[in-house]
């Protein structure tokens, strides 16, 4: 009763399948609930509803993201939301995609999925993500990358993660609002918010899936937590003969919403499905489909994106309209209303500021905001003619923006403003009350340890480190011992049984069973989408290995999981 009254849609919340439960395909229940999601919002600092001179500081589809990730439940969405604006402040998000460096960027693209420059036939663009062209060496070399500009190393989050994030505010910065301007699409007046992914697990053995779980799983917790609700559906294709029985084991442990998106293709229906969902022109031809694209390429633009764009540069790959390398942000041109594409990022430690061309707003075709975070200012939604290279030789375009949500098309009229410093954005205005620090962290720690016989003795040489079975560092601490001075003698280690040749073979085919029935989480948690049921799977579950299973040769642990495929007949696959 506590969640209907909340706002839950206790009826019907076995689909959100697009556009329902999003903009203008809202039901009675989940308005209201968008209504009280907005007030508790505002109320605790994190939203700004605007008035007739400054938009609101989050569009309403953005904020519907976070309403449908906890099935309408106002009071559970602002806890990820809260999160999420947090998390965008503590790590500078937008100056981060602003500033990062092009090759850096470039080399994150390269890791994972990428835009084909298509949509499918709803107007939802489609990545793809091709496991097999995925090296050890690149992904070592992205791994062990140091941030020395953003100083983003001593933050909470690691550098490769904000790296991974820069392609998802590519993702809600460019694409998802790009796509949303394009006309003749279905349901023109709800913004696209989502993607469609292709994961290509074709010539990918056990052993190199196994040896690439971390880093396809890094993208899972967070982007989660931070991006949720922005995969539409996975198309599956290529997996090996054991993952249909590890997915009947695995798929108990996601959302029945989340399942409905999945379809794992075998190469007999594999074209078929796909055509059903995407015109075969935007299909790439490995896949059965005519589009010569290739995993790694640039986006091969549509012929409906690349005509509606009145370019300022041409930009080719093989013979085809394409996009620069880098991050890509819209902003508005105040003279003429268009939307502008600007190539942010540096290069060779160089601000970077390149107008690309321009999209002129006309009515009937909804919009997206332009920054997935808060915006303290105008800046993202309108810039002044002094701030963006004008756009030579103006022609009119073929396709074009739309009036849009009140908040978008309260922002068109408002006198200009100067472009301030969005490095900001993503913070909150107004009070937040913090209440007493939370105990248990190193800050916290660092603080209540002041004045007395601990101060200064904890905040350099602890946690101790040792290397694990993968050669990675992991921190060491007595559980007793946190928060307190350093000991004078070590803990006693209670001595323990050893245990006989059977007992170990036992176990560690137990946790070998547990680690290959994480393979399909894995698989998910390479387009970010973790997708348990609760939240302690993403991380209690994921975070289940033990030294011994992880330093076991991987050809054990295949023959292991062949072992229970031949013993259990492998169910049918979802049906499409």
């Amino acid at each position: 009763m506590g969640d209907q009254a909340n706002g839950a849609d206790l009826k019907r919340v076995n689909s959100y399948t697009w556009p329902s439960g999003h903009v203008a395909h809202l039901t009675e229940g989940q308005t209201g609930a968008l209504d009280r999601f907005k007030k508790l919002s505002q109320q605790k600092g994190y939203y700004d509803p605007g008035n007739e001179k400054s938009p609101p500081s989050h569009d309403d589809e953005t904020l519907l993201r976070y309403l449908r990730a906890r099935k309408f439940v106002p009071t559970e969405a602002f806890n990820q939301f809260k999160g999420t604006e947090d998390w965008r402040k503590e790590h500078q998000l937008d100056k981060l995609y602003e500033t990062i460096d092009v090759q850096e960027y470039d080399q994150t693209r390269r890791l994972y999925p990428q835009w084909t420059g298509r949509r499918d036939k709803r107007g939802i663009p489609l990545y793809v993500y091709e496991i097999k062209s995925i090296s050890s060496k690149e992904v070592s070399a992205y791994s062990s990358g140091k941030d020395t500009k953003n100083k983003s190393t001593n933050k909470s989050t690691p550098w490769k993660m904000l790296k991974l994030f820069a392609l998802y505010e590519n993702l809600c910065r460019f694409v998802l609002p790009l796509c949303s301007a394009i006309p003749g699409r279905p349901n023109p007046e709800t913004p696209i918010s989502q993607s469609n992914n292709i994961v290509d697990l074709g010539g990918v053995g056990f052993t190199k899936l196994w040896n690439l779980r971390n880093h396809m799983s890094d993208a899972s917790t967070l982007a989660t937590a931070h991006y949720p609700e922005t995969l539409d559906r996975i198309f599956v294709i290529g997996a090996p003969s054991f993952f249909p029985t590890i997915w009947q084991w695995a798929k108990s442990w996601f959302d029945p919403i989340t399942v409905a998106k999945i379809f794992i293709l075998s190469d007999s229906n594999m074209t078929s499905t796909l055509a059903k969902y995407v015109d075969m022109d935007n299909i790439p031809k490995k896949y059965g489909g005519t589009l010569d694209w290739q995993f790694g390429d640039l986006p091969f633009l549509e012929p409906a994106i690349a005509n509606s764009l009145n370019w300022k540069e041409n930009i080719e790959q093989k013979g085809h309209k394409t996009l620069p390398l880098g991050p890509i942000k819209w902003q508005y041109d105040n003279d003429n209303r268009d939307l502008v594409a600007i190539a942010i990022g540096s290069e060779n430690d160089k601000p970077r500021n390149r107008v690309i061309g321009a999209l002129h707003p006309q009515t009937g075709v909804a919009r997206l905001a332009l920054s997935p975070g808060r915006a303290d200012n105008q800046a993202l939604f309108r810039a002044t003619p002094a701030q963006i290279p004008a756009v030579q030789d103006r022609k009119p375009a073929t396709a074009s923006m739309a009036a849009s949500s009140n908040a978008s098309s309260k922002a068109e009229t408002t006198p200009a403003t100067s472009v301030q410093d969005t490095s900001t954005t993503g913070a909150s205005t107004g009070s937040v009350q913090t209440g007493a620090p939370r105990g248990g962290t190193s800050v916290t720690r660092y603080e209540q340890q002041h004045g007395t016989h601990a101060e200064g003795q904890m905040a350099n040489g602890t946690p101790a480190t040792t290397l694990d079975g993968r050669g990675e560092q992991q921190a060491i601490m007595e559980p007793n011992t946190v928060g307190q001075a350093p000991k004078e003698h070590p803990m006693k280690i209670p001595e323990q049984a050893q245990q006989t040749t059977i007992d170990q073979a036992k176990e560690m085919a137990t946790h070998a069973l547990e680690q290959a029935k994480q393979v399909p989480t894995v698989v998910m948690s390479a387009v970010g989408m973790g997708g348990a049921k609760q939240e302690e799977h993403n991380v209690a579950e994921a975070k289940k290995e033990d030294p011994a299973v992880n330093s076991m040769p991987v050809q054990n642990v295949e023959e292991f999981l062949r072992a229970q495929s031949m013993t259990k007949p492998a169910s049918s696959v979802p049906k499409v």
